[in-house]
């Protein structure tokens, strides 16, 4: 290690040293990203040619290295959760229409992964016209090509036909054996709902909650249920009307909480752009929301407003309180948000998937180099992604935040 004088010398030079990373073994997928090659730049661009749609590429990095070594590792602790040997399977490939969306949820009884279409999409002609549709896949079939890095054909995805149909289904949870979806809505007459779908064959459907004292929610996004109180919490925002499927909003945006044995429902928090992804530590003391207000969907971009994930401390009676700012993404918006059992904080961003230790350190990336709006943990060390037009299954050492629910 050079002495104190010698780094001096450099600095007067106009040399600079950086001393390597400290990290043990490096699996084969992964790779060490050290932020301080990029603390100060040779040169930078102004907002108008480089912001949050923009991917970084570090120094001495490329976009395709990145992504041959997906696993990238800002700090050792990042190597507790990927493990030995992670790998990143890309398993499905849609030319243009985004079927790889959100809702991405672990059907325990089945060991079947499900997740939706994007709905608004103009690729997809959906919305207003059609509705989004479920779709799923076997993870027996997606672990027996996970020594691939692109096993597109390999993997057979299947439509999930739901009677009655969820209409725009965007988020999803695991609820009693079943699976509850958040539904968009679709025109003046479809209203935004909670639908709850048996994940077997015929995949029946029913209407859990649909108004708020009469009052149409504006467009549902995700939900979560509570590890202890069992709660249904979930996030209620504007994107369908930003994306031409829905009318004007007639609320503000806001979380609520529902009690589906009591009926109640009530307001847990207010004051966002955007409140988009929602989930809870693994103890339940602490509650995650991400706030897309970057992005207003047809109406643009605005890269003054959230790209954010904030905390909440959740109290015994189940309310949420002492909002903080946990983190703030650099690239794209944090979308689905999910805690792995030892409550490590994971979001879909701009360029895959971005995970925060629980004091809100980024301490690593699985990268695809494009968004990632939804994923989610399939029990322990599997994972599936959904990039729009990418569908990955990953494997790992974490595991996820599974929430047990009496039938």
């Amino acid at each position: 290690m050079p002495t104190y004088l010698a780094l001096l010398a450099l600095a007067f030079l106009g040399q600079s040293f950086i001393p390597p990373v400290k990290c043990s073994s490096i699996p084969a997928q992964a790779q060490t990203i050290d932020q301080r090659s990029f603390n100060v730049l040779n040169a930078t661009q102004p907002p108008t040619e480089f912001n949050a749609k923009s991917v970084f590429v570090p120094p001495g990095h490329t976009e395709e290295s990145l992504k041959q070594r997906p696993f990238h590792v800002y700090d050792e602790e990042f190597l507790k959760i990927i493990g030995k040997a992670p790998t990143l399977t890309r398993i499905a490939h849609s030319p243009k229409d985004p079927l790889f969306h959100e809702a991405v949820v672990w059907s325990k009884e089945t060991d079947e992964v499900f997740f939706v279409q994007n709905a608004g999409a103009k690729n997809a002609s959906t919305g207003l016209n059609k509705s989004a549709i479920i779709e799923k896949i076997s993870l027996a079939d997606a672990a027996a090509v996970s020594d691939k890095s692109d096993a597109v054909g390999l993997v057979d995805v299947s439509t999930v036909l739901s009677s009655p149909m969820v209409i725009n289904p965007n988020g999803g949870t695991n609820y009693r054996g079943q699976i509850i979806f958040t539904s968009e809505g679709q025109g003046n007459d479809k209203p935004p709902s909670l639908w709850l779908m048996n994940p077997q064959k015929p995949y029946n459907t029913t209407v859990l909650l649909n108004n708020y004292f009469g009052r149409q929610f504006n467009s549902l996004n995700d939900v979560a249920i509570h590890p202890k109180n069992k709660d249904i919490y979930f996030t209620d925002t504007i994107y369908g009307y930003v994306q031409d499927f829905r009318p004007a909003p007639g609320l503000q945006d806001q979380i609520y909480r529902f009690n589906p044995d009591t009926g109640a429902v009530t307001i847990a928090a207010d004051g966002f752009d955007h409140p988009n992804g929602f989930t809870f530590s693994p103890d339940g003391e602490y509650a995650y929301v991400t706030d897309t207000g970057i992005d207003s969907g047809f109406f643009g971009l605005n890269f003054t407003r959230p790209a954010s994930i904030y905390r909440f401390d959740v109290k015994k009676d189940g309310t949420l309180e002492n909002r903080k700012t946990f983190a703030f993404v650099n690239s794209g918006a944090p979308d689905g948000i999910h805690c792995d059992s030892w409550g490590n904080v994971y979001a879909g961003c701009g360029d895959g998937i971005q995970v925060w230790n629980p004091s809100g350190k980024l301490i690593g990336k699985i990268y695809v180099g494009s968004t990632s709006a939804n994923f989610n943990f399939a029990g322990k060390s599997r994972m599936v992604i959904c990039a729009e037009t990418d569908l990955y299954y990953a494997t790992l050492a974490a595991a996820g935040n599974y929430v047990e629910s009496e039938m």
